[in-house]
């Protein structure tokens, strides 16, 4: 980088570091494999966000990440669980994500984003996983997020060997729910909390900056951030997790089928859209919308050649 105009004497790094900067920094996988609670950081914050609009709100709401999850299966696509989207799916809403923090002021602090690897993307080879996380990488995403504890550790040190950061998930993972006998909370047992801890260190030794920890009881969860040096992000997993995550639509209150127990609504973005929507509907019913000042209108000679006004 060359020196500003102007300036006298040589250019050092300390001269560069202290420049100011077009806005403000923004969070990378390095930086948040040491966000721990424990050593005086504040806890994360990561929501879900799908499109462009969606990510627009994440971002200047101050969140520090954003999760493009499979969640878009159910509050997006209409299906029923989680297993039927594709990376395909994963990656064309994160490229909208990601254009959609592109267009950001640039004093904005964009959030770090990560995209959901989904179901059968990489559980057959490793060289399947690393093409799809690459996938998602050149679609705007920051890095990847996978399900799976021990079993899962080829996949996670294949993708952090081809230089991508890798998000581990454990707990409640909602891809082996048929396996699982549904949405069932994990680890509620001595030898399941176990397993758990051995996971999180398992996933940490292999490469992974973060861990998220879904469905699991409180002192479970507390366990298992203690006993881990990244970071945890808990959601249904009590209050002791190095940060927080939920659906965007759960916490605007935009879907409203399932409110599993975790879930806080800070919004109900749902009722006031329906009561927008009717209002519209009643309006071009009868006859007041649009008005004349929603109209456009002709010059009034242009009007006359056309013999449109008398």
């Amino acid at each position: 980088m060359p020196p500003p105009p102007g300036a006298e004497g040589p250019w050092t790094e300390i001269e560069e570091a202290s420049m100011p900067t077009t806005r403000p920094k923004s969070l990378t996988a390095p930086a948040l494999r040491g966000r721990k609670v424990r050593d005086g950081h504040d806890p994360l914050v990561m929501v879900t966000a799908y499109d462009a609009p969606g990510a627009r709100m994440v971002a200047e709401a101050g969140v520090d990440l954003i999760l493009v999850g499979d969640s878009l299966a159910m509050v997006v696509l209409g299906y029923d669980d989680t297993l039927q989207v594709t990376t395909d799916d994963i990656a064309h809403h994160t490229a909208a994500v990601s254009r959609g923090l592109a267009s950001l002021d640039p004093e904005v602090g964009r959030p770090f984003v990560v995209g959901d690897l989904p179901w059968m993307s990489y559980h057959t080879s490793t060289d399947d996983a690393v093409r799809n996380a690459a996938t998602l990488i050149r679609a705007g995403a920051q890095s990847v997020k996978l399900e799976g504890g021990r079993k899962r550790l080829p996949v996670i040190e294949a993708i952090v060997d081809a230089e991508i950061p890798v998000m581990g998930h454990l707990g409640l993972t909602p891809q082996s729910m048929h396996a699982m006998g549904g949405f069932r909370v994990q680890g509620k047992e001595h030898g399941a909390a176990l397993e758990l801890v051995a996971d999180a260190k398992a996933l940490q030794a292999a490469g992974c900056f973060a861990i998220v920890l879904e469905g699991v009881p409180d002192r479970v969860a507390q366990m298992v951030t203690a006993s881990v040096d990244v970071p945890t992000i808990g959601i249904g997993a009590g209050g002791d997790c190095d940060g927080q995550v939920l659906v965007f639509h759960d916490v605007l209150g935009i879907e409203d089928r399932v409110a599993p127990k975790f879930v806080r609504r800070y919004a109900e973005v749902r009722s006031v859209a329906v009561e927008a929507l009717e209002a519209f509907a009643a309006d071009v019913r009868g006859g007041t919308f649009p008005n004349d000042d929603e109209s456009y209108h002709l010059d009034l000679d242009v009007a006359e050649t056309l013999h449109l006004y008398a």
